[in-house]
């Protein structure tokens, strides 16, 4: 797995970079406007270019994350239309600076029925409001109040239903699936999870993971993010996901407050490090056991 989190673009995009490399990244996770406003400041021409040449010197593109205001899963209304328009915003800017992937929260709505087809109606419009490149990757969710994305079944309707499927792939939030019941802490949970992620959408949907511990236990659907390795989930989920062979190329993002990434990035790697050395046959046997 490539290791990397969520970085500041504080002074410009640009500016993620060396924040990110500072902290030993080997991936990045941005946001291209405030998560929090509804307004965006352009992407100029200068500012483009200047993400480029980072990525380029870095060796790799940012992933960007949406909104937190944008729920593709509501009603008619003035914040459907808004959320969708923001969106494809969004999306605009993405391909602007290059980045290979868009995050986004699938959204909320009472009737989950009447959401999932509303999220997948918004991607179509989005989709033919703009034909970029940029590939959509819906997020697991917690399961908390109304929110849609919780089950795997949830997103695999809404990506059966859009006119343009290709567009779009999934990143999962590993405190997201534990908090919505999918047991990640054990061996046998880790398997049977992405078994089950194989058989709804296939393994190879699966384009990032927000790397992230949580505060609260298995199945509480309350999304509280805890530092690697040190919450509920506990050290074998991790450790099974940096050296899982299938996510080679995957990037996963830490989202903690941006003190603690160099210290969780360098407690990955070394996961990722003792694994390496130990012989193959080993490897899964040696995993310690949750109590």
């Amino acid at each position: 797995m490539r290791l990397g989190a969520h970085e500041s673009t504080s002074g410009g995009l640009h500016e993620a970079y060396p924040r990110a490399l500072a902290d030993g990244a080997e991936a990045v996770q941005i946001f291209t406007k405030s998560s929090r406003m509804w307004r965006s400041r352009e992407i100029t021409p200068q500012d483009a270019g200047l993400v480029r040449a980072a990525a380029k010197a870095a060796g790799f593109f940012p992933t960007v994350h949406s909104s937190y205001l944008i729920n593709l899963g509501c009603g008619p209304g003035d914040l459907r239309e808004k959320s969708i328009e923001a969106f494809t915003d969004e999306l605009r800017r993405c391909d602007l600076i290059g980045a290979p992937y868009l995050v986004v929260h699938p959204g909320s709505c009472v009737d989950t029925g009447a959401g999932l087809r509303a999220v997948a109606d918004a991607l179509d419009r989005t989709f033919a409001a703009h034909k970029g490149r940029c590939i959509v990757l819906l997020e697991t969710a917690a399961g908390q109040g109304t929110t849609l994305g919780r089950t795997f079944e949830e997103l695999r309707d809404i990506r059966d239903r859009v006119r343009n499927p290709e567009r779009i792939a999934i990143c999962m939030d590993t405190c997201h699936v534990f908090a919505a019941g999918y047991d990640l802490s054990t061996n046998r949970g880790y398997d049977e999870t992405f078994k089950q992620f194989d058989h709804m959408l296939g393994i190879g949907l699966l384009k990032a993971f927000h790397l992230n511990d949580s505060m609260k236990p298995l199945g509480c659907r309350v999304d509280r993010h805890e530092h690697v390795c040190k919450g509920e989930i506990g050290p074998v989920a991790f450790r099974r996901l940096v050296n899982d062979p299938r996510f080679r190329d995957v990037p996963g993002f830490l989202e903690i407050p941006p003190e603690g990434n160099r210290a969780c990035l360098l407690r990955l790697k070394r996961l990722r490090e003792e694994t390496s050395r130990q012989p193959r046959r080993s490897r899964v046997a040696t995993l310690p056991r949750r109590s």
